[in-house]
Parts: C-alpha cells; structure tokens; sequence
C-alpha cells in the first residue's frame, strides 16, 4: 500500500471543505460569490444556503465580477429569500462598461432583490500582471460611474479597494459618497480603518483577519466602532484559520465572526448580533 507523501496530504487537504463550526445565529453573508461556490441553479443554491443556515448564517449578499457573473447573482436572489444580490463590474473588468453593459446595470440596481452596487473601486494589483485587466485610468473613469449609480439609486455601495488607498479615498472625497459605503474584505492597516471610520464607512471583514501574519489587521478590527463593523465570507476565497487555502462557503463565515469576537474581547452571542444587526441595516432590505 503506497504512503501518503506530506506533499499529497496538503493537496488533499486543500481540497477539502472545512468542518461545520458550531452554530451562532444571527449572522449575515456580507459578502459571498454563490456561482463561484457552485450556485448555478435554484437547487444548488439552496443547498449552499440550508448548509449556512444550520449553523445560523441567515442570509447573504451574491456579488459579481462581471456581466455574466452580475445576470447569475440577480437570478441567484430569485430563486431563494435568504439570498440578495449586489452588482457592478469588478476594477479589473473595468473596461467593459460600455454604454450597453450601463444600461443593463441601471436596469439591475432597480430590483428591489439587489441591495447594493458593488462590488466595484480600484485593484492596483493586477494591471501589469493580466493583460485582461483594466488600467488604473480606465478603473477610474467606472468607478465614479458606478458612484454616481449609487447615489442616484440610493443603494450601498461596495468597494473593492486592492494596493489603491490613497486614490480611492481621494476618488470617493472628491465625487461625494453614497449614503452607505461599504469596505468589503478590508485589508488596509489602522490608519486607513481610522480615515474610513471617519467619513462614517463600514468596514467588512472576512476570513483574513484570521491569518497569523494579520496583526495590522487585526488593530484596524479592533478600531472599529460597533456600529461600522461587518462579516464576510468572500467565498469562495479566503477561508478563516485554522482552514486557510481550503474551499469556503457562507457556512464557514462564524469562525470570522468567533475571530472577531475575541480580537474584541466580547462573547460569541453578542459579536453576532452585532454583525447581523449591521448587515440587515446597512442593506435596507428584509434580510431573514
């Protein structure tokens, strides 16, 4: 019988979901990429959404990437009550907002099912590295479009900011924020946490404030007032310690909350109601 190299075994791990936590009701997906985990019908996302449930996940937030991705999320939100849908085009497909792709994002954000525009903002990591993504210049120009969307819709907006601090706050002060703005998957330091608690954003943290190399992160959580404070899952990518580099799902998300909680120093009980209250506010909308 052959052995098991330690190589194999990680591998194998990697391709692993992790264990069900134990359940912590109250909680909301803030943000979640249901087709990326496998939601491509109505009963596949059901599933994914019973799986989150069992351990008190009550509801999430599907986000897009892209067009195609943006048509599933809105699809996703039909199909199942807990779901709700966010759409824009990513800073790094920035240059396919056309007039039609305009058009037909207008058309989205009007559904009472989608909750936000979003996630969109400035990814300075990728230009240079794909030749698909869109330059700084062209990432601009739709952001500010999809800032004015957002107003002008009175939804959230939710921000993907990647090694662009500076621009995107300096782009978000000079254009005038929405009413609601949301920092998915913060990952800048305190200072940064401390200026975005400042102009009144919320800050969403997922599975990286976890990390053991995360101690920065983990000062701006701990800055964070109450009542700006959110939880995500960024499924399927950046599952919480002990289970990095695993799949994840929304119904991993209350280890991010269990992390948060103790970097806080409150209990479990009350760190998810806290998050969940935050979530259904934010959103404006009956978030089960």
């Amino acid at each position: 019988m052959k052995t098991e190299s330690a190589k194999e075994a990680k591998k194998r791990r990697r391709r692993e979901p992790p264990p069900d936590p134990a359940p912590l009701p109250g909680l909301v997906d803030a943000h979640t990429h249901l087709a990326a985990c496998g939601g491509r019908d109505a009963e596949s996302v059901r599933a994914i959404l019973d799986h989150a449930q069992a351990v008190g996940v009550e509801a999430v937030v599907t986000v897009a990437d892209d067009m195609i991705d943006a048509r599933w999320a809105v699809q996703a939100a039909h199909w199942d009550e807990r779901a709700f849908a966010a759409v824009a085009l990513h800073p790094t497909h920035a240059g396919e907002l056309d007039d039609a792709a305009r058009a037909e994002l207008e058309e989205m954000v009007a559904d009472p099912r989608v909750v936000a525009v979003g996630e969109t903002g400035l990814d300075y990591y990728w230009p240079g590295k794909s030749e698909s993504a869109a330059s700084p210049e062209v990432q601009k120009d739709a952001f500010v479009w999809h800032i004015d969307l957002a107003k002008r819709i009175g939804k959230p907006l939710m921000i993907h900011n990647r090694e662009a601090d500076q621009d995107l706050l300096d782009i978000l002060a000079a254009e005038g924020s929405p009413e609601v703005v949301i920092m998915h998957c913060f990952s800048g330091d305190r200072n940064v946490a401390r200026e975005c608690v400042d102009r009144g954003y919320l800050l969403s943290f997922s599975g990286t404030v976890s990390f053991a190399n995360a101690d920065e992160l983990r000062e701006a959580a701990l800055l964070v007032p109450d009542e700006q404070i959110l939880v995500e899952t960024d499924a399927p990518f950046l599952t919480p310690h002990p289970y990095r580099g695993q799949p994840n799902q929304s119904y991993c998300l209350p280890y991010t909350a269990r992390a948060l909680a103790a970097i806080r120093g409150t209990d479990d009980e009350t760190m998810a109601g806290i998050l969940g209250g935050n979530a259904r506010r934010a959103y404006r909308a009956p978030l089960q």
